[in-house]
């Protein structure tokens, strides 16, 4: 139950954690546990602001003497049990998770693909893991690998693998039907004559070329002796009006020749993401798909090409951003670092790769029940390394 004590014990916490500012998303994420809901947050929401205003403006030292009294209300508070219905659920679920092979997977991965596992399991469905490859010079080769591994671990054998990069002639297959329904076209102007005429709702002069024309063009792109890299551009013919420039005659696929860790030099017009989790969603049957909320302009985008294609797109749902406060999750970043030898390799305790919490003994049950707890909903979530970890270990105990 949702009460000012209960909402200035989670408020009070948050400050502790945040150098003495309260996030009100973060606290409103813990409240949750207490029976608060998307629907009612409205209810509650001036108390909530109103107390965290207060705490911010407390003393640090203060905050922690009155959290002192207040800390049994975190202790005691609800957990989630199970997860929240899925919409259209009759016919067997299919859901995905989508990491790219820039590195291998850490908590991060984990608990956002592992939220997909449980409805997967929950409806008896079927789980993908679709390595989004299609950017040769951001590729890890090991990456491969240990994606594979990590997953089979956490997530058990029952899971599909795709990998975008041998799947090429189908994205090909895919433009030249958007190519025959005149649904696309080849750019080759100048990018910024382009955003200019864009930011205008105006068409750039290759937009109305003729299909045949068009199909040239695209043959161009494909062949060795055509256009060179950053010469043209496949592009989605969409509304030139719509309110946001972003989804205006958005690209869908770019020469790159740099050569593919799998398919070396064998391909050189690549899509973009809006095409490859496009096409791959309607050839796996995708039923339900649950993404960040920072994909909500490129679900647009994705829905405009099913509704062309004349495909239903899947069920929907967005979530909240899960902040891991002070925890490093950058592939870059760390590879840099074991390469210096400020760390050990890839398990190094002092990281959180899913590689590293194996080591320690935390089980992938443990993850399962903290991501059940985090949930679906669209709500922020910050966690910082000592709280994640004793949620781990704590959960750790239970399994």
């Amino acid at each position: 139950m949702i009460n000012s004590e209960i909402i200035k014990s989670y408020a009070l916490k948050n400050a502790i954690e945040h150098n003495g500012k309260a996030q009100q998303g973060s606290v409103i994420a813990g409240l949750f546990n207490h029976g608060l809901t998307k629907e009612n947050i409205k209810d509650h929401i001036k108390e909530i602001s109103k107390i965290i205003k207060q705490i911010n403006h407390l003393p640090s030292e203060k905050q922690k003497e009155l959290f002192k009294d207040l800390e049994k209300n975190i202790g005691k508070r609800k957990i989630r049990e199970g997860l929240t219905p899925l919409k259209g659920t009759k016919k067997p679920v299919i859901m995905r998770f989508a990491p790219s092979p820039s590195g291998p997977l850490h908590i991060g991965h984990a608990l956002t693909g592992t939220i997909s596992y449980l409805y997967v399991e929950k409806y008896k469905g079927r789980f993908i893991i679709r390595i989004e490859d299609t950017n040769p010079e951001k590729i890890y080769p090991p990456a491969y690998k240990m994606i594979k591994e990590e997953s089979l671990w956490i997530w058990g054998n029952k899971i599909k693998f795709i990998i975008q990069s041998e799947r090429l002639p189908i994205y090909y297959k895919y433009v030249n039907k958007l190519l025959k329904l005149n649904k696309v076209y080849v750019c080759t102007c100048n990018p910024e004559e382009f955003k200019a005429l864009i930011k205008k709702s105006k068409p750039c002069p290759c937009r109305n070329l003729k299909q045949s024309d068009q199909a040239s063009r695209w043959n161009n792109m494909l062949d060795k002796k055509g256009y060179n890299q950053g010469e043209a551009v496949l592009r989605f013919k969409s509304n030139l009006k719509n309110k946001n420039p972003a989804l205006r005659d958005f690209p869908l696929a770019r020469i790159n020749t740099s050569p593919h860790p799998i398919q070396k030099n064998k391909y050189r017009v690549w899509p973009l993401m809006t095409l490859s989790v496009t096409v791959d969603d309607i050839e796996s049957k995708m039923t339900h798909i649950i993404r960040a909320k920072d994909h909500r302009d490129n679900t647009k985008k994705q829905k405009m090409i099913h509704k062309v294609l004349k495909k239903k797109y899947p069920v929907s749902y967005f979530q909240g951003k899960i902040n891991l406060k002070d925890i490093k999750l950058s592939s870059t970043a760390m590879k840099e670092e074991i390469e210096s030898k400020k760390y050990t390799g890839w398990d190094d305790p002092r990281l959180f790769t899913l590689a590293s919490l194996k080591k320690q003994g935390i089980t992938p049950k443990a993850i399962h029940k903290l991501a059940e707890q985090i949930g679906l909903n669209e709500v922020d979530k910050t966690l910082g390394k000592k709280e994640l970890m004793e949620l781990l270990n704590n959960f750790n105990k239970q399994t």
